[in-house]
């Protein structure tokens, strides 16, 4: 198999996994949780980026009001997308979350639209178009909006909208991005420690390890989907990351079993009508595209 399928599929598969991992954290509550995320994914990045010497791009940005202003405006969407996720697995919503990356991607293109101004294709609105439909029917058969989806389908699709057009790496953003956090949660931590109701240290071993590795579970998927992004076409990029949600979906129902009505099923089944749809059509297009290219 291509090594860059492998990274790509690598990455998605540890995402996917996520939610064992926020599970085994939960004597924390999802804030510290987060805290602790920051924290050593900055101590873990800035460990990494000696290492490898890639330490010029912070000259470059350091002067540029735009690109800090960027960032700052990432980190704070990331951290409300992390947040809600931790919170939403550990209070028993990962179905929702799932159905939230499921979304994310029709959630980009219609953000593409009203932002940047970009025209859909037909394909592109009807698949558009099922997705809202199936939300619209969950909240209307379930009585509430599935706020969790929503909140970290747009959250997500604003952040990479904003990175759409930074100029630094994966590896180099995220840095930035946790730095930004990085104080209020040193600040939280100690807060929490002078209230005596900090987890670190206090439960277990184990549980001050885990703690410990949310750094590297934050930083080592980005660096295998780095490296499997640039090997293999965007086209393959957009099937893998059905992977992630698939995977917290089948957590959800046979590990955690979290309820899922016939009610869910159908509301899922549109927006998974419209997933096919929007990939389908998009294979189609880039196939188009090639056989008009000169030779």
């Amino acid at each position: 198999m291509n090594r860059g399928v492998l990274y790509a599929l690598g990455a998605y598969l540890s995402w996917g996994l996520l939610p064992l991992f926020w599970k085994a954290v939960q004597g924390a509550t999802p804030l510290e949780i987060l805290a602790h995320r920051v924290v050593w994914s900055v101590l873990f990045l800035v460990l990494l980026l000696s290492v490898r010497q890639q330490w010029q791009w912070i000259r470059r940005i350091s002067r540029n009001r735009r690109v800090l202003l960027t960032f700052a405006a990432t980190s704070l969407l990331l951290s409300v997308n992390w947040l809600t996720y931790i919170w939403a697995v550990n209070a028993g919503h990962v179905l929702e979350s799932s159905l939230g990356y499921f979304i994310n991607p029709l959630v980009n293109v219609l953000l593409g639209v009203v932002i940047l101004g970009e025209r859909m294709r037909m394909g592109q609105w009807v698949a558009v178009t099922l997705a809202g439909v199936g939300v619209l029917y969950l909240a209307l058969t379930l009585g509430t909006v599935p706020w969790i989806a929503l909140t970290l389908a747009l959250t997500f699709g604003v952040y990479a909208l904003a990175l759409k057009t930074a100029s630094l790496n994966s590896l180099e953003g995220l840095t930035l991005e946790t730095l930004f956090m990085f104080i209020p949660a040193v600040a939280y931590l100690l807060y929490l420690e002078a209230q005596g109701s900090g987890t670190f240290g206090h439960l277990s071993t184990g549980h001050s390890v885990l703690l410990l590795a949310t750094g590297v579970v934050t930083a080592i998927p980005l660096l295998l989907f780095t490296a499997g992004a640039r090997r293999i076409p965007l086209s393959m990029i957009g099937l893998l990351q059905y992977t992630s949600p698939t995977l917290q979906f089948l957590l959800a129902i046979f590990l955690y079993r979290e309820p899922f009505s016939a009610t869910k099923l159908a509301g899922f089944v549109l927006i998974w009508l419209a997933l096919a749809l929007y990939s389908g059509e998009g294979l189609w297009q880039r196939r188009q595209v090639a056989a008009f290219k000169p030779a």
